[in-house]
């Protein structure tokens, strides 16, 4: 038997370790620009909600309730300019997903999986699971006939870099794959978060006329929401797809706990609290943007999301240990992809106090 492990890469955030340790010991304290969890509390309907719900002895639908799938549709159809019925269903987190989506929709050995040159590392681990090849690219031209391709992975807004693609963009992205028999899939979870242009879903109608055949987008309430805590996602799209998806995941014990359940559905019918948490970010970018720019950097893409894509234009490394030995731990490029190594991730997830104190430690004269 091999292992398993053994064809996936580093888990990147335990290279970070050294740097985490040396930006712990600033006399202040260390300032966790890495990672990008939540610190803001979650709002108190959700955890309500929460709480309402806790006796909940029984099993729960790996479909969702009733009540969420009607939820996810609505939020689909408001903030994605989704028409129609798509298919929808809830995820532990959008994390699982993502590592697990190749599998489950059939992508096997000697297939291809196309992801951005720079992104999210977990769309390399979930081909590598399923067995499948990855290619790195952000145009269709380059990939060129590959009829092994099964699986295009889209990203927008970007993590890490913020980009935000154009429904012209993603519209030529949709009738190539659909020439070819290719799945869609668009990561969306930081949609809510557009600072410089509003970003558009894969699911809008101007992008695929209406129809979400071979298309599916993975969206997320960890950010928006302050719940990733709570694990909480869903998926929507093609209805066959999403059918295959939950076909498999009820075998797997794929499910979301009926409490979580509730929860989301009270997430999803408020915006107020995502109006509230926009505000914060947009506070805490400000801060973060001015210092840094101040400070030598130069700030790359970053219209929309939770993190400013940074370089000094040097090696990546050598940003992250510079800004550790001021105690602040931001994110190599390197864990992005071989195209982002000169470029370090800094997420704005970090308390009013804990960002004051980045600012005012950028200010030091970059001399080291």
């Amino acid at each position: 038997m091999s292992a398993l492990s053994s064809a996936l890469p580093d888990f990147p955030w335990d290279l970070l370790e050294p740097a985490k340790t040396l930006a712990a010991a600033h006399p202040d304290g260390i300032v966790d620009l890495s990672v990008g969890t939540p610190v803001d509390p979650v709002p108190p309907a959700v955890q309500e909600a929460l709480s309402a719900t806790s006796d909940s002895p029984g099993y729960p639908l790996t479909a969702g309730t009733p009540a969420l799938r009607a939820a996810i549709a609505g939020w689909l159809a408001r903030a994605c300019g989704t028409t129609g019925e798509p298919g929808v269903l809830p995820t532990i987190g959008s994390k699982e997903l993502v590592a697990w989506l190749p599998t489950l929709l059939g992508v096997r050995p000697g297939d291809v999986v196309v992801i951005p040159s720079v992104c999210y590392p977990t769309y390399e681990v979930g081909a590598r699971l399923a067995g499948a090849e990855v290619i790195r690219s952000d145009s269709l031209t380059a990939v060129g006939p590959d009829r092994r391709v099964k699986l295009i992975w889209i990203n927008s807004p970007s993590n890490p870099t913020g980009r935000v693609l154009p429904a012209a963009h993603l519209r030529k992205v949709v009738d190539w794959a659909r020439e070819r028999g290719v799945t869609v899939v668009s990561d969306e979870c930081y949609l809510s978060l557009g600072w410089e242009t509003t970003p558009v879903s894969v699911l809008a109608d101007e992008v695929t006329g209406g129809d979400h055949t071979g298309v599916l987008a993975v969206h997320s309430l960890s950010k928006r929401s302050n719940l990733a805590g709570y694990r909480a996602g869903f998926v929507g799209g093609d209805p066959a797809l999403v059918a295959e998806l939950l076909a498999v995941r009820k075998h797997a014990g794929m499910i979301v706990p009926a409490p979580v359940q509730a929860a989301m559905i009270a997430a999803l019918t408020d915006e107020t609290h995502v109006a509230d948490q926009r505000a914060r970010y947009a506070a805490r970018r400000d801060t973060l943007r001015t210092a840094l720019t101040k400070a030598g950097f130069e700030i790359s893409h970053s219209e929309a999301g939770l993190y400013l894509w940074a370089t000094r234009d040097e090696d990546c490394w050598a940003t992250v240990d510079r800004l550790a030995r001021r105690g602040i731990l931001a994110a190599p490029g390197a864990f992005y992809g071989p195209a982002a190594a000169r470029h370090v991730r800094i997420a704005m997830t970090a308390t009013d106090e804990r960002v004051a104190a980045a600012a005012d430690r950028l200010a030091e004269p970059f001399t080291d």
